[in-house]
């Protein structure tokens, strides 16, 4: 499917001012769930903590009978079983995967979608088996340019009917660490994370992390389906073709420190020294600082860093906060070893992606 810029222009619909959140919205977030802030103590997030987002449905695949596809410009077609994916070499990897559009709900104009705030993030232990490998049996042939794949989720998204759908270049699906997997935290993986097999590509936002894997089809073109070429890109006007959304941007999250209101989720913290925690990634390598600030950007302290837990996985961090009564607002931000930092506001774009603006926590200090 080609894509004009009149097809780009319906790409989002921006929030009039003063606009609520529209019970459309409140639909795909009820179907939709973010991870709370308080598990950001976990290594390694619980299954049922994960954020999930579901384009469409929840597709049912028997794994008795659920095959793999690989097709397209190869020599040798394969079809896969489960047991034949679970019977090669096996990999394992920690990685923190993050939403796109995490943090679309905070700008302005609100890009009208799924409405998350900063929450769309987790952590989890990944096993399969590689897809480069699985490529180079099929046997790649010369000119191949991008590798599809092609989810059981089915639906409608601004008038296009679709199988869910993403490409990747031949290079990026080709990296060691990409899997095809089969495992979560050591289980099999459960309905709404994908079962029986999804692909997972460390570094990459969500999106490239293709749920209810059926078919894996290599071309001899850059792929111009609806989710590459109209749905992430970060366009500033509704004319603008966009760039692909890829790899993560860096972000820190503070774990909310206190107890919480229950509307406003203003915490109350007790004045006295206390230790600020909170978890840090990027896709382009490992977090090497991070900085705190509690009066909402006005000074920055460098936080203590926690051991890395892999090339993927984010990292803890911590900070000693000496809270005074009145009124705080943390936050942090991450600097990665390719020397991004993440910024204080994220630079708006019509979908709302890769949004990284520091996150504010607000807090009440009492005696």
């Amino acid at each position: 499917m080609g894509t004009t810029a009149r097809e780009a222009s319906g790409a989002a619909r921006l929030a009039a001012p003063g606009e609520g959140i529209s019970a459309e919205e409140l639909q795909l977030a009820a179907r939709n769930h973010a991870m709370p802030l308080e598990a950001l103590r976990y290594d390694v997030t619980p299954a049922g903590l994960h954020y999930l987002l579901i384009h469409f449905d929840i597709p049912y695949l028997d794994e008795s009978t659920h095959t793999l596809s690989i097709d397209g410009l190869v020599r040798r077609p394969l079809s896969v079983d489960l047991a034949q994916l679970r019977g090669r070499p096996r990999q394992t990897h920690r990685v923190t995967l993050e939403c796109a559009g995490n943090g679309r709900a905070l700008l302005q104009p609100r890009p009208v979608s799924q409405p998350w705030l900063s929450e769309a993030v987790g952590t989890a232990e990944w096993t399969g088996t590689s897809l480069a490998a699985l490529l180079d049996e099929a046997g790649v042939a010369p000119g191949a340019h991008d590798v599809v794949f092609t989810g059981a989720d089915h639906g409608i998204e601004r008038g296009v009917e679709q199988d869910y759908q993403r490409g990747l270049p031949l290079a990026e699906a080709m990296r060691e660490d990409v899997i095809v997997a089969y495992e979560m935290n050591g289980q099999p993986l459960l309905p709404q994370h994908g079962a029986p097999l999804r692909l997972i590509v460390p570094g990459w936002y969500g999106m490239a992390q293709v749920k209810w894997l059926t078919n894996v089809t290599v071309l001899d073109r850059e792929f111009d389906g609806y989710q590459n070429a109209v749905a992430y890109r970060l366009r500033g006007d509704a004319e603008d073709p966009g760039v692909p959304v890829t790899r993560m941007q860096p972000r820190a999250l503070v774990r909310p420190p206190g107890f919480p209101d229950f509307m406003s989720r203003t915490r109350v913290v007790k004045a006295g020294v206390s230790t600020v925690e909170g978890r840090a990634w990027s896709g382009f390598g490992a977090v090497t600082a991070v900085e705190v600030t509690a009066d909402g950007g006005g000074s920055w302290h460098p936080a203590q860093l926690g051991p890395v837990a892999g090339p993927y996985a984010w990292r803890g961090w911590s900070w000693r906060w000496e809270a005074a009564p009145g009124r705080a607002v943390l936050g942090a931000r991450a600097t990665d070893e390719t020397g991004r930092v993440q910024p204080v506001q994220a630079e708006w774009n019509r979908g709302g992606f890769a949004n990284n603006g520091v996150q504010q926590v607000e807090c009440v200090v009492v005696d």
